[in-house]
């Protein structure tokens, strides 16, 4: 899987992309990240890449020349789809992680200040994502966060298989189950708080149960509608 960002701070990712799962994927070439500084393909010797909104407006807009350019110095495979992170985009989910780890390529455009021109998203990308109903001060977090969820899901990329499967948003509307490590009894103001003892069981077929009874149904989950 090749990921290539588009962004104008492209040393935002480097601490990112340069530690743990991310960083061994890349090792391990699994995962390629090539991060494209927009100034780079501007078009006058100021590097600009954004200017004012036409009708008037509060702050600057990220101009399509720039954009455009760079997407199209983007070496392309057969199975690429090219993602812009927007306010107005579609929720990012689980559903979406697995939908595009199917593709061998993703290009993120990383937007910035009050939005991208408009023939940007009309034109130039193949889909636009939100992940959340927030506002966030660029793009550079949200292609973080579907970067990591999409190469978590490429085999290889964790050390062990089951990971994926078992984890949060896995399995279609439901929570991962509470996990529990040493000690066995952790005490805090006089309290004891105990591993649940089906845990220390060695009754996995019990256990199994039991997870799958904690696991909470994403339908009763107050936030999640």
């Amino acid at each position: 899987m090749k990921f290539d960002i588009i962004t104008i701070f492209p040393q935002i990712f480097n601490s990112y992309f340069g530690e743990s799962i991310l960083a061994r994927a890349q090792k391990n070439k699994i995962v390629k990240i090539k991060i494209h500084n927009l100034r780079d393909y501007a078009t006058d010797k100021h590097q600009t890449v954004d200017d004012t909104p036409y009708g008037g407006g509060a702050g600057m807009l990220m101009k399509v020349e720039p954009i455009y350019k760079c997407l199209k110095s983007i070496k392309k495979s057969k199975k690429t789809r090219i993602i812009l992170f927007s306010a107005k985009g579609k929720k990012y989910t689980q559903g979406d992680a697995k939908r595009l780890s199917k593709y061998d390529n993703l290009i993120f455009v990383c937007g910035r200040y009050e939005g991208v021109d408009e023939r940007v998203a009309q034109n130039l990308v193949d889909e636009e994502i939100s992940i959340g109903d927030y506002v966030l001060t660029g793009g550079e977090i949200p292609a973080m966060i579907v970067a990591d969820s999409v190469s978590r899901l490429l085999p290889g990329v964790l050390g062990n298989s089951e990971s994926a499967r078992d984890e949060s948003h896995s399995s279609e509307g439901y929570l991962e189950y509470p996990q529990y490590t040493k000690p066995e009894v952790f005490s805090v103001s006089k309290k004891k708080l105990k591993v649940p003892s089906i845990l220390l069981s060695g009754n996995h077929k019990k256990i199994k149960e039991w997870r799958k009874e904690q696991s909470v149904c994403l339908i009763g989950r107050q936030e999640i509608k």
